[in-house]
């Protein structure tokens, strides 16, 4: 069963259980290449974005998916595949590149590509440094980028649950596209490729309403694992090294040193029931002063007799 027939047969039922919502889906062509760059809160984010979509797109995926053992290992590698997930070693340098190359086949042939700047889930919510792999693909295909911020997967999927529960709606906000063609012929300053990726996490950090942290994910988990700590206290512990390194600096609030935007995260659109109600409160508060019910014109009547 290919991408299309996964679709169809688990689309209708993920919808009707989840209820997923999405703002911002004109921002995506109808046609043509397009990077779609997205923040990582939990696994199903590989799921809702391409539900939401009409057109198909191919995410990067850890190669853990595709090397599983048992029945679930067989699902999901046969999921994944199906799906057209693109295998990447997250070890990174040479490792991750035949990952970015298939990424930039698929955009020279007209299509979708999506990818995690951050380069793993987020292990608290929050979103963290982004990886230059994004800017590289960007600048060798000349593809739009499209921040696309995920909103309360995390919720609905904690890291370590495997069925996302159905108490939790998850969104999708999609952003404006981003033209970086003013960076062509520069894919190899590391300077420009920082510029580019920090640019697409502050656009990601001001659609999701996320706190930023100016570490990589991965050594934060990879902390997590070897320490026993928190996320919260593994962040505490690593910011303030850095800090004594650098006590001159100043707090990193947003990617790129630049002032946190004034946002919060998106809530999700009202139910129907909710949304009925809430017009009814504003035709009562928006009726002309006089007794509930009884329109003025007919109470003046009511009087002259």
């Amino acid at each position: 069963m290919g991408y299309r027939g996964i679709k169809a047969a688990v689309g209708p039922a993920m919808e009707m259980l989840y209820q997923p919502w999405i703002r911002g889906e004109e921002n995506i062509p109808a046609e043509g290449p397009a990077i779609l760059a997205s923040n990582h809160l939990a696994v199903i984010d590989s799921f809702f974005l391409p539900l939401l979509m009409d057109r198909e797109v191919a995410f990067i995926g850890k190669s853990d998916y595709f090397t599983g053992k048992g029945i679930k290992g067989w699902a999901v590698k046969n999921f994944m595949t199906a799906v057209g997930t693109i295998p990447v070693d997250r070890s990174g340098g040479k490792a991750s590149m035949a990952a970015l190359q298939a990424g930039i086949d698929r955009l020279r042939s007209g299509e979708l590509f999506g990818i995690y700047p951050e380069g793993t889930r987020s292990p608290d919510g929050r979103l963290y440094r982004g990886k230059t792999g994004v800017a590289r693909v960007a600048l060798a295909t000349g593809a739009p980028v499209i921040p696309v911020a995920m909103i309360g997967s995390n919720l609905a999927q904690p890291i370590g649950q495997v069925v996302p529960s159905t108490r939790h709606r998850v969104g999708i906000v999609v952003g404006e596209p981003l033209d970086f063609s003013r960076y062509q012929g520069l894919e190899n300053d590391r300077f420009v490729l920082r510029s580019i990726t920090d640019e697409i996490m502050y656009a990601l950090m001001s659609l999701s309403g996320q706190e930023y942290v100016d570490l990589y994910a991965a050594d934060v988990k990879k902390a997590m694992d070897a320490e026993k700590k928190t996320a919260a206290e593994v962040v505490d512990e690593m910011l303030e090294e850095l800090a004594a390194k650098r006590p001159a600096a100043a707090p990193v609030e947003a990617p790129g040193g630049r002032p946190a935007p004034d946002v919060e995260v998106p809530e999700p659109p009202a139910e129907p029931d909710e949304a009925e109600e809430e017009e009814e409160v504003e035709d009562i508060e928006g009726a002309p002063e006089g007794d509930e019910g009884v329109a003025p014109d007919a109470e003046s009547r009511s009087d002259d007799h």
